[in-house]
């Protein structure tokens, strides 16, 4: 059974900085699209970034672009977002997503739908 396990996640301070993790089992997460999106009620699930498993091409949205980073660590068969400088409007429920795909995921900004395996969801909350 393939499954997205995440940890991480929690309430920091504006400014500070945060690592979610995102576990893979049932399958080898290096080949896959992994991703990480976030939600807040009312809005629809935004991709954050998006890595190919088949080339070294990634998407950031823009209003993370230079703060977020996604990595994975092949070893331990991880995905993790690295989150800088968080600010108030980065508190939202974040997700890791994967799936089997070519590249054109990656030119069409990674787009929520498409994705077939999620994180359960974990809540940051930014705040002073």
């Amino acid at each position: 059974q393939l499954r997205l396990v995440q940890s991480g996640g929690g309430l920091v301070q504006p400014g500070g900085s945060l690592t979610l993790s995102c576990a893979a089992s049932g399958f080898t997460q290096t080949g896959y699209i992994v991703a990480w999106f976030r939600q807040v009620p009312g809005k629809e699930r935004e991709a954050l970034g998006c890595l190919s498993g088949r080339s070294d091409r990634t998407y950031y949205l823009d209003s993370v672009k230079g703060r977020f980073t996604i990595s994975r660590d092949n070893a331990k068969n991880m995905v993790h977002l690295q989150m800088n400088n968080l600010k108030s409007e980065d508190t939202s429920v974040y997700y890791c997503a994967a799936m089997d795909a070519g590249d054109s995921i990656i030119q069409r900004m990674c787009p929520m739908r498409d994705f077939d395996y999620w994180g359960q969801g974990t809540q940051v909350t930014v705040s002073a």
